[in-house]
């Protein structure tokens, strides 16, 4: 036993990093409690999306959530493993948010659920390619740091407004302002008020740093959503009943453990199939807006993180670098292929760095509590909008805090953020974001005569998102 236990130490550093068994394990408990919400927000979020032939993930029309959550605790339990074994970091990785929102509401809309998680596949792939020749790094250096920075914001603000519409707290308007509050500007539903209730609860305890604060929030938010409803009888949600619940109507659950085989999901992705479908250029665009988001979250994720346990070297790297990459480049490609959307390395990784953890040994603890989340799929069923909204909300602030990294008084950088970060909400579309922020950072630095200042790659992306948004003239003109 003593033998085994110190293979395991000598294995991932843990007494040469300072740590114990002990609490690298208290810290996989940690992150997983923390960020095991995504296990319930992710099939809510892909699972109930339709595809251009109004399908749902599985080639069915009624969405099965339950399957595509244990996907998500598989996929997600899978790579923070390997990320524990092959990077020995206690980073955990799951299906990003933001990432699946992208691919739910804008690339399914006009190519299957197939061609649309093989795009996600193929983004992964490319991602490993810069990874292994090196050239992530000319990659990295091409964006504007401030520019990467709204990105991440502008998501932040898409996931909030995703949130509040989700719950019904923001609705559209037939007539008059786009939205507006509530049903007819006033809170005057059963579920708002869950919905509020959760809110202000889970806010409340993520400002107290209370560990596991969004997974607590969805599970008491859904308890109280029952109690309501069988207090209230609420029901569904339609045009005679717009009080009702938005998704689905809680109820206390028929069974709480279930057999869901994942791996049916790896055999729903076409990773050529959206090129004949939609035109060259817009998959390029949807593929290249998957890897910019993709890559340089990840790449502040292990820096903060890493920071955070001390990890980071003098010359700004983290050991074995390379291998952190390489897995989460993995994550990416796995997502797309078992059908669950982008996988990538979570900041709430933090957690279990702030139990003690410092090394991989926490990210297999955390993986295999994932793997154990499969089996308790059909409990996500129970969880109405109204419930999980919340946490997106809260989510969508947390992502949003990084805003104060731009400068603000700097207008050549400061006006393509602020594009970026609005646009991305107001037009429901990430890569509209990206774009109008790329495009105008490159218009002021030219007007001013700062051309030169403007990486050759950075260039090419803004070529290529001038042709994106040209596309409805040029069919116009062109009669196509």
């Amino acid at each position: 036993m003593s033998d085994t236990r110190n293979a395991i130490d000598r294995f991932f550093q843990i007494s040469q990093r300072g740590s114990t068994v002990s609490r690298e394990v208290r810290g996989g408990l940690a992150t997983f409690f923390t960020m095991a919400y995504i296990v319930v927000l992710n099939p809510i979020i892909i699972a109930n999306g339709t595809d251009v032939q109004n399908q749902v993930i599985g080639d069915g029309t009624e969405p099965n959530v339950a399957l595509v959550a244990a996907g998500t605790a598989f996929v997600a339990g899978l790579l923070t493993i390997l990320m524990g074994v092959v990077g020995r970091v206690p980073f955990a990785m799951a299906a990003g948010l933001g990432l699946n929102a992208f691919v739910t509401i804008n690339i399914a809309k006009v190519m299957t659920w197939e061609e649309a998680m093989g795009l996600v596949f193929l983004e992964g792939v490319i991602i490993a390619v810069l990874v292994l020749t090196g050239l992530r790094t000319a990659v990295f250096h091409a964006i504007p740091a401030q520019l990467k920075t709204a990105i991440s914001v502008g998501i932040g603000l898409f996931i909030a407004l995703i949130g509040f519409v989700d719950a019904g707290f923001v609705r559209r308007v037939p007539a008059g302002p786009p939205l507006e509050m509530g049903i007819g500007g006033n809170l005057t539903s059963w579920p708002i008020f869950v919905f509020v209730v959760g809110l202000l609860v889970t806010a409340v305890m993520v400002a107290r740093k209370v560990k596991g604060a969004i997974l607590i929030g969805i599970v008491g938010t859904t308890v109280l959503a029952i109690v309501v409803e069988l207090i209230t009888k609420s029901g569904q949600a339609s045009d005679k009943n717009p009080g009702g619940w938005q998704l689905n109507v809680p109820k206390v659950p028929e069974q709480i453990f279930g057999i869901h085989n994942p791996l049916t999901l790896f055999t729903e992705f076409d990773p050529f199939g959206a090129f004949s479908r939609i035109s060259v250029l817009l998959a390029v665009l949807f593929v290249f807006t998957l890897l910019i988001t993709d890559f340089f979250d990840t790449m502040g994720t292990i820096v903060g993180v890493g920071r955070q346990a001390g990890l980071v070297q003098e010359d700004g790297t983290l050991p074995r670098t390379r291998e952190i990459l390489l897995v989460d480049s993995i994550g990416a490609a796995a997502g797309g292929a078992g059908s669950v959307s982008s996988n990538t390395t979570y900041i709430e990784s933090a957690a279990g760095v702030g139990e003690g953890a410092r090394t991989g040994l926490a990210s297999v603890v955390t993986g295999l509590l994932f793997l154990v989340a499969i089996f308790f799929a059909p409990l996500v069923t129970v969880v109405p909008y109204e419930a999980a909204a919340p946490a997106l909300v809260v989510v969508g602030f947390l992502m949003m805090t990084s805003i104060r990294d731009i400068d603000w008084d700097d207008f050549e950088v400061a006006i393509p953020a602020f594009l970026t970060v609005v646009i991305m909400p107001f037009t429901y579309s990430i890569s509209n974001g990206i774009g109008a922020g790329f495009i105008s950072y490159v218009l002021i630095k030219v007007v001013r005569g700062k051309a030169r200042e403007i990486h050759p790659l950075l260039w090419g992306v803004t070529a290529l998102f001038v042709l994106y948004f040209a596309i409805g003239p040029i069919r116009v003109l062109f009669g196509v």
